[in-house]
């Protein structure tokens, strides 16, 4: 993270959802490397009879490794009550949370005909349910402590319809409705909510079993931990916005993004026209 600030995030703490690898990982390895005390969530806790690999566990030893505190739970977003006793639970240990990442998402894409009613209810259930419940565990905390800071990975909400993928669009632009919705709700206590999307797709498991192109369309996920890191550094003032990742980097002053592609050359805008058709990167 050249060009980006890295804010000193020491004593904080952050609580993120889906932390077991990918964008998730990521982003908590690069809040520790800053300081951030981390909470790492997610269902997997062992992967030896998994065909990924990754545990909240293994990503809490690895923030620990860099010299912060961290503590894994293992959370299925669905579960209502699951979700509050996550959040007293790390609020219990860490005596503060600040800072609620909500990162963990599920994925299928296919037309109204074709997705079965469950799976559809498990994108509901996870994606724009889990990150109202997740944000709504802590909003009471934050108010008692003066302030905090919200982030929900998703898109911004340019779109009416979403043929071919309506279930997946409908949970991710809920995501960001959720969190825009709880930026005028917590402006005046302090708490700012923002979502946070990138531009390209992101090298991760979805990205490749669900063949979303090729290396030369990915990047890193440490494009979207920079975005993450930048975000925290404007503070609680800068709320109620959904940015793309290259927008929020290039006002930071990064203007070669070659560090983060997998391949030569800047990937195309896959991830913003998968909600926005009509996307074009500035001239």
């Amino acid at each position: 993270m050249s060009d980006v600030a890295a804010p000193d995030l020491d004593g904080r703490t952050a609580f993120i959802t889906g932390t077991t690898r990918g964008i998730g990982k990521a982003i908590a390895l690069s809040l520790a490397d800053r300081g951030c005390n981390v909470v790492s969530t997610g269902k997997t806790v062992d992967d030896d009879d998994a065909d990924l690999d990754g545990t909240i566990h293994e990503t809490a030893a690895e923030c620990e490794a860099r010299g912060v505190d961290s503590h894994a739970i293992q959370l299925d977003l669905r579960d209502a009550e699951a979700v509050a006793a996550a959040a007293a639970e790390a609020i219990d240990v860490f005596g503060e949370v600040d800072i609620v990442v909500n990162n963990a998402s599920a994925i299928e894409l296919a037309s109204v005909e074709s997705m079965p009613a469950n799976r559809f209810d498990l994108m509901t259930a996870v994606n724009v349910r889990g990150t109202y419940l997740t944000s709504r565990a802590f909003v009471p905390h934050l108010r008692e402590i003066g302030g905090g800071q919200i982030l929900t990975n998703a898109p911004p909400v340019t779109m009416d319809r979403g043929s071919g993928k309506a279930a997946y669009a409908w949970s991710k632009l809920g995501m960001t409705f959720v969190t825009l919705s709880l930026a005028g709700e917590l402006e005046g206590d302090g708490i700012a909510a923002n979502a946070f999307w990138p531009v390209t797709a992101i090298d991760t498991r979805a990205t490749r079993y669900f063949g979303m192109g090729t290396e030369d369309d990915w990047r890193s996920p440490a494009i979207v931990a920079d975005t993450v890191l930048e975000l925290l550094d404007r503070g609680t003032e800068y709320t109620g916005n959904a940015v793309y990742d290259e927008a929020i980097l290039r006002e930071a002053g990064v203007d070669d993004f070659a560090e983060y592609n997998l391949t030569e050359g800047d990937p195309a805008p896959l991830s913003a026209r998968m909600f926005d058709p009509d996307y074009e990167r500035p001239a």
